[in-house]
């Protein structure tokens, strides 16, 4: 199976509200777990789910928005956000 076929299957796999457990996602898969993971993190690095601990939620399009805002401008913001807290960025950050 290709990556992007993967990824598609995993991310359909998250409920659109609240969260699932990497091992929930192996088990409603039937896919292996290294490739659950490997495609969660493809799935994190392209902004679009969030992974915190064992547990894995969809990200808001506000959410994802926001993130490759951050991501892709970080030099020329007033904030950072840091364990999803924002905060101003002091002097010489």
């Amino acid at each position: 199976m290709r990556e992007e076929d993967l990824d598609w299957a995993i991310y359909h796999r998250i409920p659109e509200t609240g969260g699932i457990t990497v091992d929930d996602l192996v088990a409603a898969t039937g896919i292996e777990p290294d490739a659950v993971t490997a495609s969660l993190e493809r799935l994190e690095h392209y902004l679009l789910i969030r992974k915190t601990g064992e547990t894995v939620r969809l990200l808001s399009i506000q959410e994802s928005l926001v993130a490759c805002q951050c991501r892709h401008a970080m030099d020329d913001l007033p904030f950072v956000i840091e364990n999803g807290v924002v905060r101003a960025k002091r002097r010489g950050e």
